[in-house]
């Protein structure tokens, strides 16, 4: 095993205690760009679906995912050796708690998972139950997630395609674009296939019913909580699955910021420009893309190549939102279908035009990227079809006319203020 010297090892466990904010930012921003009476139920559920697959991830989601020269078991295809699934003990009992690097990723991956688990609950607001949420991240933690992982972060098949088939460095994912992002926004599209859109946000042939965030203070200030726990993930990332030092983590910070910032930046004014005065929304999903992408390239990027990639996620976000909802017909109130997929692939493409790589990293990067829309989507969508067939995902019309607060908690997150106006729009 590889271990830690001291001050790697004092920034790891400095970094583990920033990943918090930003499931408490996530957290914020989904709750906020929900309807009022689904308030309380919205920030429950982000604390059930964070508890329920660390608890996963603890039993049996680390055996899955390991770490590169822990157990695990492969295949043989041709003359390469194909790493597919990890084989340590539950309940982290194949871990050595002796400052070897497979503690700190242990760690750094129970927090990422409850950011995975976050994507898609955003993406149900207002009609997805507390039962489903939980059965969801059981799903999440302790399989969905971890096999994955373990293809990327544990020495799988994916990290070794530079080895086993001589493809640039293999697929690179310091940061979680890919086992958490692009995760996450597949998941979301899973859930929101399923769940099919809110009651009152399709009539007919019609465009879709503008359904406004209730709280944009929650979006804006979980905007701002996500700047310090990603720059946690990214840092932390970096040297987990980068080998940056310490010395050299300066730029991965710079780069996160200017590719947030630029962004926002680009969707502040494309909004500006397309509806007069920029919206406030959007360009929050334009901030928290920008940091999506940042987690593929942050390590790798110049500072310049940084803000270029942020610019243009943060540009094409507006267009992106419009498209899946008036021609997609999708209702995915967080944005998380493009903020965390779209944007968490466009990072891991770009990645491959950045840095000094070895012939192929491209070619890695869509071979990765194909993984991701061949195997893992189908899979989840599998396995949560499965489970809405026993366990059904959406509420009932009465719940969700009523809200999520009275119908699951029996009381209102703001009881005295009117929050059922939209229910007398015409259908």
């Amino acid at each position: 095993m590889m271990y830690a010297d001291e001050p790697i090892a004092v920034l790891c466990i400095v970094l583990i205690a920033g990943l918090p904010l930003a499931l408490a930012g996530l957290a914020l921003l989904n709750t906020g760009l929900g309807r009022s009476r689904s308030a309380a139920q919205s920030l429950l559920g982000a604390l059930l679906a964070v508890s329920v697959s660390a608890v996963a991830f603890c039993i049996l989601g680390f055996s899955f995912a390991g770490f590169q020269g822990m157990t695990s078991y492969s295949m043989v295809l041709g003359s390469a050796r194909l790493d597919w699934i990890g084989g340590t003990g539950l309940f982290f009992s194949g871990l050595q708690w002796d400052g070897s690097l497979p503690g700190y990723a242990a760690a750094f991956e129970i927090f990422a998972v409850g950011l995975a688990a976050l994507i898609p609950w955003g993406a149900g607001a207002d009609r997805w139950r507390l039962r489903a949420i939980g059965l969801a991240s059981v799903l999440i933690g302790g399989l969905l997630f971890p096999v994955f992982t373990h293809w990327v972060w544990g020495g799988g098949w994916l990290s070794a395609l530079g080895a086993s088939f001589q493809i640039g460095s293999g697929f690179l994912d310091p940061g979680g674009a890919a086992t958490v992002q692009a995760f996450g926004g597949i998941t979301a599209l899973v859930v929101v296939w399923l769940l099919g859109p809110r009651s009152t946000k399709f009539s007919g042939s019609e465009a879709p019913r503008a359904i406004p965030g209730h709280h944009m203070i929650y979006v804006l200030f979980g905007c701002m909580l996500l700047l310090p726990g990603w720059l946690a993930f990214n840092l932390l990332g970096a040297t987990l699955f980068a080998g940056t030092t310490p010395q050299l983590l300066v730029p991965v910070a710079i780069n996160t910021l200017l590719c947030s910032a630029m962004a926002l930046l680009a969707a502040l004014f494309i909004t500006r420009i397309r509806f007069g005065k920029p919206d406030a929304s959007l360009c929050a999903n334009g901030w928290v893309a920008g940091l999506v992408t940042s987690s593929a390239i942050a390590a790798y990027a110049s500072p310049a190549a940084a803000m270029i990639a942020g610019a243009l996620i943060g540009g094409a976000l507006p267009w992106l939102v419009e498209l899946l909802e008036v021609y997609g017909r999708v209702d995915d109130p967080s944005g998380a279908i493009a903020v965390h997929g779209i944007a968490g692939l466009w990072g891991l493409f770009a990645l491959g035009f950045m840095g000094s790589f070895p012939p192929g990293q491209m070619l890695a990067q869509l071979i990765g990227i194909g993984t991701l829309l061949g195997l893992v989507l189908p899979f989840a969508y599998g396995c949560f079809w499965l489970v809405n067939k026993v366990f059904p995902f959406r509420t009932t019309p009465e719940g969700e006319r009523l809200g999520m607060d009275l119908h699951e908690l029996g009381a209102g997150a703001y009881p005295e203020f009117v929050i059922y106006g939209d229910d007398f729009l015409p259908r």
